[in-house]
C-alpha cells in the first residue's frame, strides 16, 4: 500500500435501513497524506454522508448496509469503533448545537484534553490559543446558550483544532458565519494546514467562499456517486457545476454573461489567481450595454422602527437607536456581523422582547401590546435553527400544525400543506418522521411551515443555510412570487450572493447601530460599511477591477438587473 494515501475508498456503498437505494453507490477514492480536499454536490447527494463514514458515524451509530472498503491510515474501519476513529478524524459538524458538551466555551473547548488528562495549566494555555485563533478569546467563560450561531461554529472549531488529530474533517464549516468571519474560517483552515500538514477534509455548500484559499481537489459528488475529481481551475471551467446544482463563482457567471469562453488556462478557481487580459474587452461591452433599472417603492409604510433601543440585563445595549420605514411588497436583507443584532431585531418585531425605548409600527399601528399570537397573525418567523421550532414527529403533521392551531378546516388544510411543501421540495418526503431528515432539509421543513400560514410579513433567518443552489432558487424564486402579491419579505442573512440577486434594499447592523440603509450592491462595494459590518467585497466587484472598468457599484448593479432580466424570461 501506497504510505500516502491516508483514507481509501474501494468499491465502497452504503444504504440506510430506512432506504430503499444505497446513499452512496461504489465510490472509488484515494486521499493523500496533506491534502486539502473539498467535496461538494447537491442536498441529497450523499457528501454529508461520505463525512459520516470517515468520523465513524457509520456503521457506529447510523446502522445500514456498508460493502466494499473503506481504510483509515490502512485501517478497515468497521474494525475500529467512535472513540479509535475520532483519534484520527476530528470533526466539526454543521449543527453546531448537537457538538457542544460543555457548560461554557473554554470547558467545551477543554473537551478533548480533559478526556486525555491533559494537565490545567497546559490545557487552559492550550484552550486561549486555540480560542485566539477563531476570535473566542474573550467569550471562554460565556455559556453556549448566549452565543450567537457563528460564535458556536467557532467554539467548535476551535475544539477540533485543540486535539493533534491527522485527519480534520469540516462539514459546513462557513453554516450561520458571517461574510468576514467565514472568510476568516478558510484562512485559519488554510493557515492550520500549512503549518500542520494534516489532511483537511471540507464538506461545503458555499463553493466560492471555500475557494477563497487553494484546494487540491474539488470532489463532486451527486446520487451517492463521484461525479468529478478535479483541480478548481479545471472544476470552475466545466459545466459539470451547474449540471448539478452547484452555484458556479459569481465573477465565472459575470465573465459567461459577457460571452468569455471561460478555459481552465484562465485560472478560474480563485478570483486572485484569474487571468482577465483576454476578457476586458468583452467585459467593458457587456457592462456598457446594461441599461440600469430604476425602482421606487411608492407604496405605504408596513412595518416601521423608530429610535428602538434594546438590551437584554438592562446594561448593555444590544440594539440602540433603530430607525426604518420598510414598505409594503419590499424584499429587505438585514445584514451584519454575528452578535450585531439582527436576530434580536427579529424577536422585537414578533413581540418575543419588548423594546426599551422606542416604538414599532405595524401600517401606522404602535404593535407594542400586541400579544405574540396577535402579531404571528401578520408577521410570519423562520428561525435559523430549526430544531428550535419543530415539535412534531411527522413532516405533514409540522406544517399542519400551525393551520390546526387556527381552527381552519382539514379540508382547506391539506391543500395548504401540499402547496407549501411542493415549493420547498418535500413532496416526495411528506410521509417521512423528521428525524430521518438532514438539517437542511429540516430548515425546509420550518420554511413550509410558516408559508402555509400565509403572513403579510415574513421574516427569515438564515433561509439558505444548508441549501444547496437548486433548493436555494426554488424557495427564493417563490419567496419573490409572494412578494409580488405584497407580502413583505425580510431576509436575515449572511449569504451575500442572495443579498445581492434577490433584496434591492439592504439594512446593516454593526454593534447594535444601524449605518447603513441602501442597495445592496452599494453595501457590498463600500469599504468603510464592509469592515465596520464584517460584510466580504462581493468577487464582481473585484472582476470590475480587475478588467479596469470604473464604478465598481455600477457594474454589480449591473449584474444583478441583467441576472433579473434572464430569470424574467
Amino acid at each position: 500500500m501506497d504510505e500516502r494515501v491516508v483514507i481509501e475508498f474501494q468499491d465502497f456503498s452504503f444504504q440506510y435501513f430506512s432506504q430503499a437505494e444505497p446513499t452512496l453507490n461504489r465510490i472509488n477514492l484515494k486521499i493523500y497524506r496533506g491534502e486539502k480536499i473539498l467535496i461538494v454536490g447537491p442536498s441529497g447527494s450523499g457528501k454529508s454522508t461520505l463525512g459520516h463514514c470517515l468520523n465513524g458515524l457509520i456503521p457506529f451509530a447510523y446502522k445500514g448496509d456498508m460493502r466494499g472498503s473503506l481504510k483509515i491510515n490502512g485501517v478497515e474501519t468497521r474494525e475500529q469503533n467512535i472513540f479509535k476513529l475520532s483519534k484520527m478524524v476530528g470533526t466539526v459538524l454543521q449543527d453546531t448545537d448537537a457538538q457542544f458538551v460543555g457548560l461554557t466555551a473554554g470547558e467545551d473547548i477543554a473537551f478533548a484534553l480533559e478526556n486525555d488528562n491533559v494537565p490545567t495549566a497546559e490545557m487552559r494555555e492550550r484552550v486561549k490559543k486555540a480560542a485566539a485563533m477563531v476570535d473566542m478569546q474573550n467569550l471562554l467563560g460565556s455559556s453556549p446558550f448566549e452565543l450567537s450561531g457563528g460564535q458556536k461554529q467557532r467554539v467548535s472549531l476551535a475544539g477540533v483544532m485543540i486535539d493533534d488529530v491527522d485527519i480534520l474533517l469540516f462539514d459546513e464549516p462557513l453554516a450561520n458565519l458571517d461574510p468576514a468571519t467565514g472568510k476568516a474560517a478558510i484562512e485559519i483552515i488554510d493557515e492550520l494546514h500549512k503549518k500542520s500538514q494534516k489532511t483537511i477534509i471540507i464538506i461545503e455548500h458555499r463553493l466560492e467562499d471555500a475557494l477563497h484559499r487553494g484546494i487540491d481537489r474539488v470532489i463532486l459528488i451527486n446520487d451517492g456517486r463521484i461525479i468529478a475529481d478535479k483541480n478548481p481551475h479545471d472544476l470552475v471551467s466545466s459545466p459539470l457545476l451547474t449540471e448539478n446544482g452547484i452555484r458556479e463563482p459569481l465573477y465565472v457567471t459575470a465573465l459567461k454573461y459577457a460571452g468569455v469562453k471561460v478555459a481552465s488556462d484562465m485560472r478560474p478557481g480563485h478570483i486572485a489567481t484569474l487571468q482577465v487580459d483576454r476578457a476586458r474587452e468583452a467585459l467593458a461591452a457587456w457592462y456598457n450595454a446594461i441599461p440600469l433599472e430604476r425602482r421606487e417603492y411608492a407604496k405605504p409604510s408596513v412595518l416601521k422602527m423608530e429610535n428602538v433601543s434594546f438590551s437584554y440585563d438592562g446594561l448593555r445595549p444590544v440594539l440602540n437607536d433603530i430607525n426604518f420605514d420598510i414598505r409594503e411588497g419590499e424584499m429587505v436583507s438585514i445584514v451584519g456581523r454575528n452578535g450585531a443584532g439582527k436576530s434580536t431585531l427579529s424577536k422585537l418585531l414578533c413581540g418575543f422582547e419588548k423594546e426599551d425605548r422606542g416604538a414599532i409600527f405595524y401600517k401606522g399601528e404602535n404593535i407594542r401590546e400586541k400579544s405574540i399570537k396577535e402579531r404571528a397573525e401578520i408577521i410570519g418567523l423562520v428561525m435559523q435553527n430549526p430544531n428550535q421550532m419543530i415539535s412534531k414527529p411527522m413532516i405533514r403533521d409540522e406544517v399542519a400544525l400551525g393551520l390546526r392551531l387556527r381552527n381552519i378546516p382539514e379540508e382547506q388544510i391539506t391543500g395548504r400543506v401540499e402547496k407549501a411543501l411542493n415549493i420547498c421540495g418535500l413532496s416526495p418526503f411528506k410521509d417521512w418522521p423528521i428525524s430521518a431528515l438532514s438539517f437542511g432539509q429540516k430548515k425546509r421543513v420550518t420554511i413550509a411551515s410558516i408559508l402555509a400560514l400565509e403572513p403579510k410579513i415574513l421574516i427569515l433567518d438564515e433561509p439558505t443555510a444548508g441549501q444547496d443552489f437548486r433548493h436555494y432558487t426554488e424557495i427564493m424564486e417563490f419567496l419573490v412570487e409572494i412578494n409580488k402579491l405584497d407580502v413583505t419579505i425580510i431576509l436575515i442573512t449572511h449569504d451575500m450572493h442572495l443579498m445581492l440577486e434577490y433584496t434591492p434594499r439592504a439594512i446593516v447592523l454593526s454593534g447594535g447601530r444601524m449605518i447603513a440603509d441602501t442597495t445592496a450592491s452599494m453595501a457590498l462595494t463600500d469599504s468603510r460599511v464592509i469592515e465596520e459590518a464584517n460584510l466580504k467585497e462581493t468577487s464582481l466587484f473585484q472582476l470590475s477591477r480587475l478588467s479596469g472598468i470604473e464604478g465598481g457599484a455600477r457594474f454589480v448593479q449591473g449584474f444583478i438587473d441583467y441576472e433579473r432580466r434572464l430569470k424574467a424570461r
